[in-house]
C-alpha cells in the first residue's frame, strides 16, 4: 500500500493520496488532508515525522499489521517548491481527530475541490495496477453490529449512517446529511465495544466486526455531559424565543440531558449582529455547531459568515457589520438547532403548534419549489420548504420564504368598475358580470383578445382558452416572448429544461446563454453549484459577466459567439463536443430580443452538434430554456401565443387582463374606446388601466395546477379563503361565459382537469415529467430561420441581488422585500436597529 504526499497552492496543507487499503471502492483512490494550524511556512520534515510517527502508532492497533515506515530523510528543506514522500497509512486514522496527542495538528477527510483533483490528476493513473488485493473486496460489504444487530454497510458509512439505517437516531447538532462533516458538538457520541473512548457517530466510518453501543452507560454519561456543557452558557429564554416547540436543544436536552443542574457561575452573553431584514440574531442562543456558516459557503457559496474567538470567547459572525448577502439566506434559520437564528419578519407572531400546515407548490419562480403554508385564523404566518429531491431538495429561495406579507398587501377585495367621471368604484358581482357579459356579447372574433400573466394557474388559462374560442377568437397571448419561427412552440422540446433540473448533477460541461440563474432560478443555482464543487463541472457562460457563486469560462458578451461555437470554430467547441454529458442553458430573456428566433436556431445547432460529435446517447437532452415566470410552460402548452405583437399590430375591441402586471402593453398601445377588463388578485400594473376590476385568488388561496420549467406539473392547496369578495378565477370565467350565453361545460374541479386532459395530457400528470423529443427535427425547423443575430451584448434582467427581490404583483407588495431592497442599496442600518430580545 502506497501514498503520496504533495504540495499544493497553500504552504500549510499537505494531501495524502491512499492507494489500495480496505476502504477502497473500486481501486479509486482516497485522500487525506492533513492542515497543520496556527503555523506560518511551509510545512518540513518535522511535521512529517511528527505526523508519520502518529499515522504508524494508529496503524499498529489494529488486526491488520503492516510493515513498518520507511526511514524519513535526516536532511529538511523547508525552501523546495514541491516534494514527495512515501509512507504506510490505514483507514483507521482517515477521520480521527488528533488535536489532543499532536498540537496543531488536524487529520480529517474532506472532499477535494476541482482544483485539488487538478493538480492530482497526473498521480492518479497509474492507481489501478497499486491496489492492493486483501480479504475484503471493494465491492464487499463491511458487517457491522448496532446494539447487537448486525447489519451490512458499504465500506467507508459513518457510524451514524449505520444507526440509522437500522433505524436508531443519534442526536445530533452540527451534522447535518447535505452539509460537510464538522463533528464539532460532540453530541452525537456512541461507545465502540472493546474501544478506550466513545466516538464521535457522524465522523468515524466502521470498521467490520464492530459493535456498536447507542445506549450503554459511557454514551448516556458522555451524552449527558456534552449536553451540560452546552446548556452552561445558554440563556433560559424559551417562553420568549421563537424557536419553541421546534428547538433541537430542548428536545434533546429532555431526552439525554440531566433532570438537574450543577452549573452556579454566570452565563456569558454575546452581542447580537444585524445582518439584514431577513435573519434575526440572538447570538447568546448559538451553540457554535457551525451548520449556518458550512451553508453559506458550501451551499449558498457566500462567504459571509465565520467564526472569530476560541473555546469560550468563539462566536459567529460577519467579523464586519455587513449584510448577509445571498438570495437563499433563509435557509439558515432552518438548519439554525437552536434559537440563534431566527426569522424577522415572524418574530413574536404564533407558535408552531398553533398553525395549520398545508402543502403547496411556489410560484414565484419558474422552478415549482415545494412548500409548506402556515396559517393562523385565516392568515399566512410563514412559509416553510418542503424535500423534493428533484426539484429544490430541501432549500427554498428568500423570496419564496418571505414574500409572504406581499399576500395581504395591495388586495382586490371587491369587484369595481369605472363610472361616467371615470373613476373606479366598488359594485357587486350581480352588476360587473352582467356589465362584462354585455361586452362580450358585442362583440366576436378578433374583436376580443386576452393576455395571461405569469402567476396564472393551467385551469384558469384552459377556461379563459375555451371562453374566447366560443367567441370565435384565438388571439391569447402570454406577457413572456418566445420564437414562434422554425419549430417554435409546436415542439415541447423547444421550450423546456429538458435534462430536467436535478440533472444537471449529472452533466460535465455547462454553456450558459444570456442568463443569471443565481437570481432568475436561485435553487438550479444551487444545484449547479453542488456540480461544480463535487462533480467537477465546467461552466461556461455567454452574457453579461455577473457573480455566480462558482468559476466560470467568461466567453463575451456578444451572441454571435453562438456562431463560432456551432461551426467548431471557437476554442469552447472541443470542450463542448468532447463531454459526455454536454448542457446548454438559455435564459428565456435572451429569446424575448429582436433575434431571439436566430438565437435560438443557434443554440438548437450547438446541442444537435454536441449529441452527435460525443456520441450522447439518446435520453440524454442538451437543449434547455430557463424560464422565469411560473404560468409560461403551462400557456405554452395549451396554444397560447407568446408575446403581445399580435394585439399591437390589431388592436382588439375588448381587451382581457387575466393577472397581467408585467407592463407589456399600455393605454396608448389601445384604441381610447377598448374596453379593458382586468382580473387579478393585486392592484399592479394591470389594474389602473381597467374599466372593470374582477378580483381573483392567489396561489394559496385555490387549488391549481401549475407547470414549472422542466415540464412537471405540481398543484397548490387552498392555505387560506380569498380575502373578501375575491374568487378563484376559473370559476369567475365560468360564470361570465353563463351570462355571456356560451357555457363551458364544466362546474367543478374535476370537470376542469378533465378539460385539461383533453387538450394537453402532461398538465394532470402530477410530479411527473415526460421525456420531450423530436430533437432532430427541431433543428432541421431552426435550419429554416433567416434572421441573423445582432452584435447586442445579451444583459439578463436580473444583474444584482436588488434585481431578485421585486418582480412579480406578490413580490413588489411585500414590505420585507421593499426592506431587502434597501438593505442591499443603503446598508442593514439604513432598515432597523438590531434586536435586543
Amino acid at each position: 500500500m502506497r501514498g503520496r504526499w504533495r504540495a499544493l497552492k497553500k504552504p500549510h496543507t499537505v494531501i495524502v493520496k491512499v492507494q489500495g487499503g480496505s476502504v477502497l471502492r473500486k481501486g479509486i483512490p482516497e485522500y487525506i488532508i492533513l492542515q497543520q494550524q496556527q503555523q506560518r511556512g511551509r510545512l518540513g520534515f518535522r511535521f512529517l515525522r511528527r505526523a508519520s510517527s502518529l499515522l504508524q502508532h494508529h496503524y499498529r492497533r489494529t488486526e491488520d499489521i503492516a510493515p513498518g515506515l520507511p526511514p524519513l530523510p535526516s536532511k529538511t528543506t523547508t525552501s523546495q517548491p514541491s516534494w514527495s514522500y512515501c509512507t504506510y497509512i490505514h483507514p483507521f486514522v482517515m477521520m480521527l481527530r488528533l488535536r489532543w496527542m499532536c498540537a496543531g495538528l488536524l487529520v480529517k477527510c474532506k472532499m477535494l475541490r476541482p482544483v485539488v483533483r487538478r493538480v492530482l490528476a497526473s498521480a492518479t493513473q497509474n492507481s489501478k495496477n497499486n491496489v492492493r488485493t486483501t480479504a475484503t473486496a471493494a465491492s464487499n460489504l463491511v458487517e457491522v453490529f448496532v446494539d447487537g444487530k448486525p447489519v451490512m454497510v458499504e465500506p467507508g458509512t459513518t457510524v451514524l449512517q449505520a444507526c440509522e439505517k437500522v433505524g436508531v437516531q443519534i442526536p445530533r447538532f452540527c451534522y447535518h446529511d447535505r452539509l460537510s462533516v464538522a463533528g464539532n458538538c460532540r453530541m452525537c457520541l456512541v461507545e465502540i465495544e472493546k474501544a478506550p473512548k466513545p466516538v464521535a457517530a457522524c465522523a468515524m466510518p466502521v470498521m467490520k466486526g464492530w459493535n456498536i453501543l447507542t445506549n450503554s452507560e459511557k454514551t448516556r454519561k458522555a451524552r449527558e455531559g456534552v449536553m451540560e456543557f452546552l446548556l452552561a452558557n445558554h440563556p433560559l429564554d424559551c417562553p420568549i424565543c421563537d424557536q419553541g416547540g421546534e428547538c433541537d436543544l430542548q428536545d434533546q436536552s429532555m431526552m439525554f440531558g440531566s433532570d438537574r443542574s450543577r452549573f452556579l457561575d454566570g452565563k456569558r452573553a454575546v452581542e447580537d449582529k444585524n445582518i439584514g431584514p431577513l435573519v434575526k440574531t440572538i447570538m447568546t442562543r448559538c451553540i457554535q455547531c457551525t451548520r449556518c456558516i458550512r451553508f453559506a459557503s458550501e451551499v449558498a457559496g457566500v462567504d459571509d459568515l465565520g467564526t472569530t474567538g476560541r473555546g469560550n470567547d468563539m462566536q459567529v459572525g460577519t467579523y464586519v457589520e455587513k449584510m448577509f448577502m445571498s438570495e437563499l439566506s433563509g435557509n439558515v434559520i432552518d438548519l439554525c438547532p437552536v434559537g440563534a437564528l431566527t426569522s424577522k419578519p415572524y418574530a413574536f407572531t404564533a407558535r408552531p403548534w398553533e398553525t395549520r400546515k398545508t402543502e403547496s407548490i411556489d410560484v414565484l419562480d419558474a422552478l415549482g419549489s415545494n412548500i409548506v403554508v402556515s396559517t393562523r385564523g385565516g392568515e399566512v404566518m410563514r412559509i416553510l420548504p418542503k424535500m423534493h429531491e428533484d426539484i429544490n431538495e430541501e432549500w427554498i429561495s428568500d423570496k419564496t420564504r418571505f414574500a409572504y406579507d406581499g399576500l395581504k398587501r395591495q388586495r382586490l377585495t371587491q369587484p369595481m368598475i369605472r363610472d361616467e367621471k371615470g373613476h373606479l368604484v366598488h359594485t357587486s358581482w350581480e352588476d360587473v358580470l352582467a356589465r362584462v357579459a354585455g361586452v362580450l356579447q358585442g362583440v366576436q372574433g378578433k374583436d376580443v383578445a386576452a393576455i395571461a400573466g405569469g402567476l396564472v394557474d393551467a385551469e384558469a388559462l384552459v377556461a379563459l382558452k375555451d371562453l374566447l374560442n366560443r367567441l370565435n377568437s384565438d388571439t391569447l397571448c402570454t406577457e413572456e416572448v418566445f420564437p414562434t419561427s422554425g419549430a417554435g412552440t409546436d415542439l415541447r422540446s423547444n421550450y423546456l429544461l429538458n435534462s430536467r433540473i436535478s440533472g444537471i448533477e449529472e452533466a460535465d460541461v455547462l454553456l450558459l446563454v444570456g442568463t443569471n440563474p443565481r437570481y432568475e432560478a436561485p435553487l438550479f443555482n444551487a444545484r449547479i453549484r453542488k456540480s461544480w464543487l463535487h462533480n467537477d463541472l465546467q461552466v461556461a457562460l455567454i452574457g453579461s459577466s455577473v457573480d455566480l457563486t462558482y468559476t466560470y469560462d467568461h466567453l463575451g458578451e456578444s451572441p454571435q459567439i453562438l456562431k463560432e461555437i456551432a461551426s467548431g470554430k471557437h476554442p469552447f467547441s472541443k470542450k463542448l463536443f468532447q463531454a459526455k454529458k454536454p448542457i446548454v442553458v438559455v435564459g428565456s430573456s435572451a429569446l424575448q430580443r429582436k433575434d431571439g428566433t436566430a438565437i435560438h436556431a443557434a443554440v438548437s445547432t450547438i446541442a444537435q452538434n454536441a449529441r452527435s460529435s460525443s456520441g450522447v446517447t439518446e435520453d440524454w437532452k442538451v437543449l434547455n430554456i430557463l424560464h422565469r415566470v411560473a404560468s409560461q410552460v403551462a400557456a405554452l402548452d395549451l396554444g397560447y401565443k407568446p408575446g403581445v405583437d399580435a394585439i399591437r399590430k390589431n388592436p382588439p375591441k375588448v381587451l382581457f387582463l387575466l393577472g397581467a402586471d408585467a407592463g407589456c402593453i399600455t393605454r396608448q398601445d389601445l384604441p381610447k374606446d377598448c374596453f379593458i377588463i382586468y382580473q387579478g388578485h393585486h392592484g399592479d400594473a394591470g389594474a389602473p388601466m381597467a374599466d372593470v376590476i374582477l378580483p381573483g385568488a392567489a396561489y394559496t388561496e385555490k387549488s391549481a395546477t401549475y407547470v414549472n420549467t422542466e415540464g412537471r406539473a405540481q398543484r397548490t392547496f387552498v392555505a387560506v379563503t380569498p380575502p373578501g369578495m375575491a374568487r378563484e378565477d376559473w370559476r369567475i370565467i365560468r360564470a361570465i361565459s353563463e351570462l355571456a350565453g356560451v357555457t363551458l361545460p364544466y362546474e367543478d374541479h374535476d370537470g376542469v382537469r378533465e378539460r385539461l386532459q383533453e387538450v394537453s395530457p402532461n398538465l394532470v400528470r402530477y410530479d411527473d415529467v415526460e421525456g420531450a423529443n423530436y430533437f432532430k427535427q427541431a433543428t432541421e425547423l431552426a435550419k429554416l430561420v433567416s434572421q441573423q443575430i445582432l452584435a447586442d451584448p445579451l444583459v439578463p434582467p436580473q444583474l444584482t441581488i436588488k434585481d431578485f427581490y421585486m418582480t412579480d404583483p406578490i413580490t413588489r407588495a411585500s414590505q420585507t422585500m421593499a426592506k431587502c431592497v434597501k438593505a442591499v442599496t443603503e446598508g442593514a442600518q439604513a432598515v432597523e436597529e438590531p434586536s435586543i430580545c
